[in-house]
């Protein structure tokens, strides 16, 4: 994915002293609540709270200013849509802003990404027992840790390769609160032609890898999910 480098339309800023172009005011420009270390962001949003449909944009920040990386890219999210206060077992996807896990996953190996990655074999869950003291974590296991707990070596193409976003976990909130939601990535398409997921947001393979090959832990980077018309909150 390539920063936009196009000047057409654009002021100067005078504070650089290099005559570098301002890029228009975007997205990610308006956003106010992102840690200042972070310098790529991921934003998705969709036409209201009921929609499955989303968009998912990608910025970058460079020389004081938010500047696009790809095109809008096609989405999907939860059966039944967004919401700000997500269950467990609900399949609304959780509005808000959010961390990428620490480690990327996949059924596949390494498709090229900069965070760590872990290729997922036979007995991977991931823990969506609320009773469980490891709730909401990965957990290799011979037994199911009970609940919703996904067996991640059987959701072929979903999890051909995902990135986990930190909702009910660390460093969202200090640890899971039980019933609040869990299992929440940004995975494959489980169809061809994508369909709602069950509270994921979910690419298209081709899509979803160059994102994961752009996402860099040295930039902080956030991920913003919400119906458009409430980006202003973050």
């Amino acid at each position: 994915m390539r920063t936009s480098s196009g000047t057409d339309g654009r002021d100067t800023d005078p504070a650089a002293g290099r005559g570098r172009p301002v890029p228009p005011p975007n997205r990610a420009s308006r956003l106010t609540t992102l840690p200042a270390a972070s310098r790529q962001v991921v934003i998705v949003t969709g036409s209201g709270y009921s929609t499955t449909y989303a968009t998912l944009e990608t910025f970058h920040r460079a020389g004081g200013h938010w500047v696009p990386v790809s095109a809008p890219l096609p989405a999907r999210v939860g059966a039944k849509g967004f919401s700000d206060h997500h269950t467990e077992g609900v399949a609304t996807t959780p509005t808000g802003v959010y961390a990428f896990g620490p480690t990327m996953y996949g059924i596949a190996a390494d498709p090229g990404v900069r965070f760590p990655y872990h290729r997922v074999v036979t007995n991977d869950w991931w823990n969506e027992n609320p009773d469980s003291p490891a709730y909401n974590t990965f957990q290799h296991s011979t037994t199911n840790p009970g609940g919703y707990s996904e067996a991640l070596w059987r959701e072929v193409p979903a999890y051909t390769h995902f990135a986990v976003i930190t909702y009910n976990m660390p460093p969202t909130v200090p640890k899971p609160v039980p019933d609040a939601g869990s299992g929440i990535f940004l995975h494959e398409f489980s169809t061809p032609a994508g369909g709602p997921t069950a509270g994921c947001v979910s690419l298209s393979h081709a899509d979803l890898v160059s994102v994961l090959r752009w996402l860099d832990p040295r930039y902080a980077p956030r991920i913003v999910i919400c119906p458009a018309a409430n980006l202003g909150r973050y």
